[in-house]
């Protein structure tokens, strides 16, 4: 006769710098599933936990950006990899965090890694595309590259808690920033359990920060902090969205304000080159012989 046992209930806990650390703040809140079941309690995120993201991130940032580009698709296709073998419990955490059915779910979850794939076969190649030689009128080289902005703020999707929170995160690291995720704030395990995934792949600590609360009071001071370069509003609503870019605007950090997305079509490009400046650099060319031909 066999006992009957209890569960063992998961603890879902920031990422942070490579670590999982629950908020300073002790506040946790309930996460229900679309019939308002409970799922679990999240750590609701306070303004220490973000600044302490921002310089994890930072103190990443040298490593990650320094890095070979092929370098960075190589860890990005290793964090595909464990996606893949971790299939089976986003397929749940998607259906339960969205409503779906399993096949659907799957479906979504499936997309998911493929887009991770895709985004890591760009590190190597956007340089090609949005860099290049440019002519000019003299003696001169003229080469154009692309160089990450720095530490980006990305809020996650509210309404895609897998697929959207991929597609906006993995283009801002395959180019060589770092990132700070607000996960959905009504779906936010997924997320989560991403950081589990990233914690276990090459990834370095600091590269992808995920926090999980109040979307609103965590991307207020983000927006203003000084030490973020760039934000992208994915998850912020009109209104959110005018405050973030008023805020954003006093240390002239980039802002990416998309309009309504279809996150199952073709991602593009553009979430890669909105996080990029472009470095101009000239070089003397030199003349060889009496001919006048330069190299």
């Amino acid at each position: 006769m066999s006992e009957s046992r209890l569960t063992v209930f998961k603890t879902y806990k920031l990422y942070v710098g490579g670590k999982f650390p629950r908020s300073e703040s002790g506040r946790v809140y309930e996460v229900t599933d679309s019939k308002d079941r409970w799922l679990a309690n999240a750590p609701q995120s306070s303004r220490k936990d973000a600044r302490d993201a921002v310089v994890a991130a930072r103190k990443a940032f040298g490593g990650w950006s320094g890095a070979t580009a092929y370098n960075r698709g190589q860890v990005l296709y290793r964090v595909a990899e464990m996606l893949e073998g971790r299939r089976d419990q986003f397929v749940r955490e998607v259906a339960e965090a969205e409503g779906l059915s399993k096949p659907k779910a799957t479906a979504v979850v499936d997309a998911t890694i493929d887009r991770w794939v895709w985004y890591a076969g760009w590190t190597d190649k956007i340089g090609q595309i949005v860099g290049g030689a440019n002519p000019v009128a003299g003696p001169f080289f003229n080469l154009s590259t692309p160089e990450p902005t720095g530490v980006v703020t990305v809020l996650a999707p509210q309404d895609s808690s897998f697929l959207g929170l991929v597609s906006v995160l993995a283009p801002v690291i395959a180019t060589g920033n770092t990132a700070l995720v607000i996960a959905s704030e009504r779906a936010p395990l997924p997320a989560l359990s991403l950081g589990e995934v990233l914690a276990t792949s090459d990834v370095p600590g600091g590269v992808v920060n995920v926090l999980s609360g109040r979307t609103a009071e965590l991307a207020a001071p983000l927006a203003a902090h000084q030490d973020v370069n760039a934000i992208d509003l994915a998850g912020a609503d009109e209104t959110l969205a005018k405050e973030l870019e008023i805020a954003a605007a006093d240390n002239l950090k980039r802002v990416l304000r998309p309009a309504a997305e279809d996150w199952l079509s073709d991602p593009g490009t553009h979430r890669m080159t909105a996080f990029l400046e472009t470095k101009t650099v000239w070089h003397p060319t030199g003349a060889l012989g009496a001919s006048g031909s330069s190299y």
